[in-house]
């Protein structure tokens, strides 16, 4: 059984639109482009180091699969280079035969199909790494199991969220964290059944309470 492993840098308020650089995502008019690396000390790069050292093969949207093919083949001094040269790259994208860079495959027209496919097959996990549209669609089929999320101290307001309107609920649980110098949070969080919901409220409401209620309820 193969897992899925969304390991995700995001601004305090969700965003998580072009983390790398002024070039990697400018839709939407978005004006704070790179704003992970004033925050990259050597505590995040030891995670990061970590990270890539569990065996995987990436999982990609076709847009960070274009960043990532015309970046790392040509990386001689980082070991990423290699490492990302070497592993499979699995892409979601509806031009297949532009996929030119070694190791590639095509996930096909149905992608939620395809992957949990991989899924059942035998092998390391499934990264994902940047692919804001991919993983929308991952969400809206339940398909990560474990988001890795580096949490950057800063407040983007607009552009590309992690967690858009068609995630499906589901509860997590906190299975590693650490806080670098610099404020970043790094948080993993595995899949842990479905979100439980309780009741601080008396057991005998006041009249107060019941009126609101009924006022609730009106306006429904």
């Amino acid at each position: 059984m193969r897992t899925i492993n969304a390991a995700i840098f995001v601004s305090l308020d969700g965003v998580m639109q072009a983390p790398g650089g002024p070039q990697e995502d400018p839709t939407g008019g978005f004006q704070h482009a790179g704003w992970v690396a004033p925050h990259f000390d050597e505590a995040l790069g030891g995670v990061m180091g970590k990270l890539f050292e569990t065996p995987f093969d990436l999982l990609l949207g076709r847009r960070t699969y274009d960043i990532f093919a015309a970046h790392w083949p040509y990386v001689k001094d980082d070991p990423i280079g290699p490492i990302f040269d070497g592993v499979t790259k699995y892409v979601a994208t509806h031009d297949p035969k532009s996929l030119t860079w070694q190791n590639t495959e095509w996930l096909g027209e149905d992608v939620p199909a395809s992957l949990r496919r991989l899924k059942q097959e035998d092998g390391p996990q499934l990264l994902i790494q940047g692919s804001s549209q991919l993983i929308q669609q991952l969400l809206e089929h339940d398909l990560i199991d474990r988001f890795q999320l580096i949490v950057m101290p800063i407040v983007l307001g607009k552009g590309k969220k992690l967690f858009g309107s068609g995630t499906m609920p589901a509860a997590l649980k906190l299975t590693d964290s650490l806080v670098t110098p610099k404020g970043v949070i790094v948080a993993a969080y595995e899949r842990a059944g479905e979100v439980q919901t309780g009741d601080f409220g008396l057991d005998n409401p006041s009249e107060a309470e019941l009126e609101r209620r009924r006022g609730l309820a009106e306006m429904r």
